[in-house]
């Protein structure tokens, strides 16, 4: 430890610091501000609906209507509303072990340790030295005849220091590193978002594909027995060769659509491989039957007002909107003096064993003011661009809020859109039904042909095949509606922070 000065030397310094610090002091009382605008956030906006017409509710396709709740919140798990375990258990994996949300994790837990460095600023800064040199000292250095000598030089000294915050620049900083907390947060949210939703839309896209592809084989084979019996009509000579031929054409278009549909397959397995975090040979993924995912009928959608407190993306841009307001402040500070208080205390040997006891002994103590007077333009233009950066950022979000309304607004309008089309491949699937019951009944009375009986079967499972489709961008624009949303994440369960919070 550092020893206190002797009892013969008078107590200046203490005297000195008064003396100097009440000025100084004096100042930061009277002048004490933070420069830069204080940031607010955007006011929300006033519109109550994303739509032209208010949308309560889709038409009603297969017995189902889905319904908009205005206000409502969306639940935090929203996938578990198709109602599919197997489904859950591939949300559950990919959360647990995705990398991208791993390293959205690791930034954000970067960004708080840089708030918890920035804090530093606020309190007085200790350092300790020690040094141990052997110099040679020249004739010509000392300005005199006196012949250079040899000596050693050991020294124990230590500092405080304090930076006077007069103007807030360094208030603004650590205001900043705060904005870039919440926003590291939201990108976290963002993130977590977004690899539920591709989760959730691969799954439901992967199951489309798989039912497809059985839907297209059950046809391929129809088609098959279809051929075999129009060759025999033609060796007999009741059917043109032609007719053969147009149905080996469709066979085989067909089943060039097969390997199509199972590389889509393959691809969604290697995606759902990558979004859980390991490699496409190690993925055990469960069988999702698309006809077993229930319809969200229940659909909560917030209002615009809330809208713009809810989605990440529109939150990351607003913390980083007060990122730039901050800068503004630390620029404009910069045009200002800077005050410091410092005080040194040390003492000095030529030997470590008399560094302790010895009488050589050094102090400093004071305020230092350092003004900039002449920087080129620089601080100026640094404080002009700050601004230019916050213009920036200011547009950024507005563009942000404009796009998300317009993707809701989107869904609402497709889920409308598929249900329609879904009612009509509904009826065009009733409609094959009862034609191929029909001819059932006409064949077994021995009113049409067998080749008339399997024309028909194909037809229905043509609309099978546009069914399904339908159905899977159905469930997956319902998935877009709850993305657009914000997925629901400020309703998970549990203690939230400040920093949480919305």
């Amino acid at each position: 430890m550092m020893r206190q000065p002797c009892c013969s030397t008078p107590r200046k310094p203490l005297g000195l610091l008064k003396g100097m610090a009440w000025p100084v002091i004096s100042v930061v009382l009277m002048s004490a501000c933070t420069v830069g605008p204080d940031f607010s956030r955007p006011e929300p906006p006033a519109e109550s609906r994303y739509t032209n017409d208010p949308m309560t509710r889709t038409v009603t396709a297969e017995g189902q209507a889905q319904h908009f709740l205005s206000g409502s919140e969306v639940p935090h798990d929203w996938w578990r509303l198709f109602k599919s375990e197997p489904l859950n258990a591939t949300v559950r994996q990919s959360i647990s072990h995705n990398l991208t949300l791993q390293a959205a994790e690791a930034s954000l837990r970067q960004s708080q340790d840089n708030l918890r460095a920035g804090y530093g600023v606020f309190y007085p800064h200790v350092d300790a030295r020690f040094g141990a040199s052997r110099e040679l000292s020249s004739q010509i250095q000392q300005g005199s005849a006196v012949p250079g000598s040899i000596f050693n030089v050991v020294t124990l000294s230590g500092t405080i220091s304090y930076t006077l915050d007069v103007f807030g620049g360094e208030r603004r900083a650590v205001e900043g590193l705060q904005a870039q907390v919440d926003r590291q947060l939201y990108l976290n949210k963002a993130a977590y978002l977004t690899l539920t939703a591709n989760v959730v839309n691969t799954s439901i896209a992967r199951a489309a594909y798989a039912a497809q592809v059985r839907a297209t084989e059950q046809l391929i084979a129809l088609e098959n027995e279809q051929l075999h019996t129009t060759d025999v009509q033609v060796r007999a000579g009741t059917a043109p060769y032609s007719a053969v031929l147009s149905l080996r054409s469709l066979i085989a278009t067909n089943e060039a659509a097969l390997p199509a549909l199972k590389q889509k397959i393959s691809q969604t397995e290697h995606l759902l491989a990558t979004l859980e975090g390991v490699v496409p040979t190690d993925v055990i993924l469960p069988d999702i039957d698309l006809m077993g995912l229930a319809l969200p009928q229940d659909l909560p959608v917030s209002l615009p007002s809330a809208l713009v407190r809810q989605r990440p993306d529109i939150l990351s841009s607003e913390a980083q909107l007060h990122v730039t307001s901050a800068n503004i402040g630390v620029a404009t500070a910069a045009l200002f003096p800077s005050f410091s208080l410092s005080g040194t205390y040390g003492t000095a040997s030529s030997t470590l064993g008399s560094l302790i006891g010895g009488g050589n002994r050094f102090w400093s103590i004071g305020p230092a003011v350092d003004a900039p007077l002449f920087q080129g333009g620089s601080l100026w233009y640094g404080r002009q661009a700050a601004i230019e950066a916050y213009q920036q950022a200011a547009a950024t979000y507005r563009q942000i809020v404009l796009e998300s309304f317009a993707q809701v607004a989107d869904a609402l309008r497709a889920l409308e859109f598929d249900a329609q089309a879904l009612q009509k491949q509904g009826e065009a699937q009733a409609t094959a039904e009862e034609a191929l019951q029909v001819l059932q009944a006409s064949y077994r009375s021995g009113l049409v042909t067998y080749l008339d009986l399997l024309v028909a079967d194909i037809q229905l499972h043509e609309v099978n095949i546009a069914y399904l489709q339908a159905l899977a961008q159905r469930h997956q624009d319902t998935v877009a509606l709850f993305v657009a949303l914000g997925g629901g994440w400020w309703n998970t369960p549990g203690p939230v922070s400040h920093e949480q919070a919305p």
